[in-house]
């Protein structure tokens, strides 16, 4: 079973969490949802994006890349069931990132902009692919990454859970190596805070919670223009 430890932050600028994570030991699964709508929209969204897909593998009784994703499509369509029966939660949406341990390998399945990483051998490496304008189109066009930090398109997604469009979720199966460390977290973190700062707060000896508020407070120092969330996951062993 892995080490695990999760924390999020309000952040320096918005006035209510829609981040929402969920630690699930006894199944082996770990979930971020980042939310968006207006109100109070986004935080319900994620909310029952964690809480669907917990649910749906509880029920199954099994651990599958299939379990998984169709816990996504299950979790997409209440969204999308939810916005449709009250006008206030008209129009939300969730990003998703999951990961769930099965045997000697951890799945992960993404959508939106919220990632998982591996740290191992004292590199980082991005485990899942944005759903967004900037890696879709902005990169392909040849735009710069310094301008492509500034455009005003660089906050759009192109996959999100509850959107109108057919769900098209991504899957991953990353082998857990003696003392891998898989981070999960929103855009909080990895949109304020630079891979090299992430790479050197994983490469540490400090324990998962030191590390958690150590990035954390990164986001914040950055500015904390979003709500921070972030799981850790830590294999046993050397």
């Amino acid at each position: 079973m892995l080490e695990s430890f999760g924390l999020t932050h309000l952040g320096s600028v918005r006035k209510n969490n829609e981040d929402n994570y969920l630690i699930v030991p006894e199944l082996g699964l770990y979930l971020i949802a980042d939310g968006m709508g207006g109100a109070r929209a986004g935080e319900h969204a994620s909310r029952i994006a964690v809480e669907t897909v917990a649910e749906c593998a509880k029920a199954s009784g099994r651990r599958s890349p299939q379990v998984l994703l169709e816990a996504f499509d299950e979790a997409h369509e209440r969204v999308r069931a939810a916005a449709t029966a009250d006008p206030n939660l008209e129009g939300m949406g969730t990003t998703l990132v999951a990961a769930l341990e099965v045997g000697d390998e951890l799945l992960i399945a993404s959508v939106g902009d919220s990632r998982a990483y591996l740290f191992r051998d004292h590199q980082l490496t991005m485990i899942t692919t944005d759903q967004t304008w900037v890696a879709e189109v902005g990169r392909p066009l040849g735009i710069s990454e310094e301008d492509l930090r500034t455009h005003p398109l660089r906050h759009v997604l192109t996959m999100a859970l509850g959107a109108n469009a057919p769900l098209k979720a991504q899957s991953y199966a990353v082998p857990i190596t003696p003392g891998a460390l898989f981070l999960l977290c929103t855009d909080g973190l990895h949109g304020a805070v630079d891979d090299e700062t992430i790479r050197g707060a994983l490469d540490s000896e400090q324990s998962l919670e030191s590390c958690a508020h150590y990035l954390i407070d990164a986001a914040i120092q950055a500015g904390g223009p979003d709500n921070v969330t972030l799981v850790l996951l830590r294999a046993p062993g050397q």
